[in-house]
């Protein structure tokens, strides 16, 4: 990534996008805490983040954390599909930022525990996943090692992930 900002209404479109994926009833389980780079949130953000990432991320423009309410707050009961519900939102988000131009990395290497006190996370809510989003820079920026992760890699085959019927090996 370029290290070069996004503005609120670029970054708003793919909130937008976040915003149409299921949403348990309408409820919204989901919620999207942010930081924009130079601004007083970002190192809260940066540093849960292991050191691996901060390598691949330290030119992002935004670093997203992904949140998600476990219980109905109107009835109280457990909302079963609420980490399904924030992934279809991610995967919304990260569908539109590609289509955008954008660079946009998924991650689970964090301090999740750290997460949720740093960011006032509520207890009835759960920290679900990190993300970081930028321009595109020169694959030369990154650390050698990470440069050959930016190939395109292999994928599991179909027929190693679906099963009609039962699952099996």
């Amino acid at each position: 990534m370029t290290g070069e900002p996004i503005s609120q209404a670029e970054l708003n479109v793919l909130f937008e996008a976040a915003r149409w994926a299921p949403s348990a009833g309408n409820t919204f389980p989901w919620r999207i805490l942010y930081a924009h780079r130079d601004t007083e949130h970002w190192p809260l953000f940066f540093d849960l983040l292991v050191e691996r990432n901060k390598a691949w991320c330290r030119n992002a423009a935004v670093l997203l954390v992904f949140i998600s309410r476990t219980t109905n707050e109107q009835t109280g009961n457990p909302l079963k599909t609420h980490s399904y519900d924030t992934g279809a939102a991610w995967e919304n988000l990260a569908l539109q930022g590609t289509l955008s131009g954008l660079v946009v990395h998924g991650m689970a290497g964090f301090d999740y525990a750290r997460a949720k006190t740093t960011l006032s996370v509520p207890d009835d809510l759960r920290v679900e996943a990190m993300a970081a989003v930028g321009r595109p820079g020169p694959i030369t920026v990154l650390p050698e090692d990470f440069q050959a992760r930016e190939s395109p890699n292999t994928r599991r085959p179909i027929s190693e992930v679906t099963f009609e019927g039962p699952y099996r090996d």
